[in-house]
């Protein structure tokens, strides 16, 4: 059987893909607020998460057209990053895992007892 690059043609396909990376959906959760410079997004990280690998992510989520990044011509520089028009439609998306979210969370607490 030939497999078919499902990519661009499956809705559930493609959204993992372009999702895949470990902090995604947490870095499109904290500009879902509003843009951010990436300082503090590296603030609002777990501590495991480096300098390289957060640079990596945004990278990864702007040629994805999830973010934009937005240069300041100042001194000294500044950058922001924000939700793309088509990041922004995930936002509902943010809402319904965060919910999910906190009910399996309730779910593995109520395991353990």
């Amino acid at each position: 059987m030939e497999k078919k690059d499902l990519f661009g043609r499956c809705p559930f396909v493609t959204s993992q893909k372009v999702l895949n990376g470990k902090w995604s959906i947490y870095i499109l959760y904290l500009l879902s607020n509003g843009p951010v410079r990436f300082n503090e997004l590296l603030r609002q990280m777990p501590e495991e998460m480096t300098h390289t690998t957060l640079s990596r992510q945004l990278k990864t989520l702007e040629n994805e057209g999830l973010i934009k990044r937005i240069e300041y011509t100042q001194i000294p520089p500044k950058v922001e990053y924000s939700l793309s028009e088509i990041g922004e439609k995930f936002e509902s998306v943010l809402k319904e895992l965060e919910t999910w979210g906190n009910d399996y969370i309730k779910y593995l607490n109520q395991k353990k007892q």
